[in-house]
């Protein structure tokens, strides 16, 4: 098992709770101190919930140029280099896109796409200076298909899928690695928080363990993996299965487990 060195450094974003939280849990424990980044007082806490190493959480809004400023601020405050950075922040938005409200849909779309970019920027210029560095993308199995009742979350997704990959090939010459985290269905607070508790999705009791996907996580991103997905073996044969079947039979397919329950 690879762990970081004695001043090793990773900056997790999302880190207040769910996949991200384990994944800042896990990094931690391969010897990694944190900045730890969340949008909520919960990060707050992080500290108390990772005493074995340092970590200094940051409370900012990373859909905008200003929370994504004041977060680099902090980590150059710091006077450390990064090692790793896991850019995992992301919602998701349940509901017909008739009846959704456009202005969450336009926050969903700065922090999912325009913020990861933008933090994005400041990470792979300091990793190629460095010519060292991994990086972590977290989308998702969502970006495989076309996803009805969450018609903007997946296109997010697949941007951040595609984003991740190309950037993995411009920055191999640089010494840094690129891995892309394709979560399946895991049981967090994640559809609780999409609105989608009347759904298939609202129920986690048949989600994979976000423990079990972080660390399959981790465990790419630092073997210098290109992508990896994230969750147990049927997760993992439905990822090939989206990988073949045409759209529209993804689309209804994806549609019975996203519709509100009638």
């Amino acid at each position: 098992m690879t762990t970081g060195d004695a001043c090793s450094l990773a900056l997790v974003t999302g880190a207040s709770a769910g996949i991200c939280f384990e994944l800042a849990k896990g990094l931690a424990a391969r010897g990694y101190d944190i900045v730890g980044v969340g949008a909520s007082d919960r990060i707050d806490t992080l500290p108390e919930r990772l005493p074995t190493v340092s970590v200094t959480p940051v409370r900012v809004d990373l859909s905008t140029a200003a929370g994504v400023e004041e977060l680099w601020e902090r980590f150059e405050s710091l006077g450390r280099r990064l090692d790793v950075a896991a850019l995992n922040a992301g919602k998701s938005l349940g509901g017909a896109f008739l009846d959704t409200d456009l202005d969450d849909e336009l926050h969903m779309l700065a922090l999912n796409g325009t913020g990861q970019v933008m933090l994005a920027k400041r990470v792979t210029r300091l990793m190629a200076a460095q010519r060292h560095g991994r990086i972590l993308i977290t989308s998702s199995l969502s970006a495989l298909t076309p996803t009805p009742c969450e018609s903007i979350y997946g296109p997010t997704r697949a941007f951040m899928n595609s984003f991740g990959q190309g950037l993995r090939e411009e920055l191999k010459e640089y010494g840094v690695s690129v891995t892309v985290l394709l979560p399946g269905a895991t049981a967090t607070e994640f559809h609780s928080t999409a609105g989608m508790g009347n759904t298939k999705f609202g129920s986690n009791d048949w989600k994979n363990d976000p423990v079990l996907v972080a660390t399959k996580g981790i465990d790419a991103l630092l073997a210098g993996k290109n992508h990896v997905v994230g969750g147990d073996a049927r997760t993992v044969r439905g990822a090939l299965r989206d990988r073949l079947l045409p759209d529209r039979v993804k689309a209804a397919r994806f549609a019975r487990s996203s519709r509100p329950d009638q």
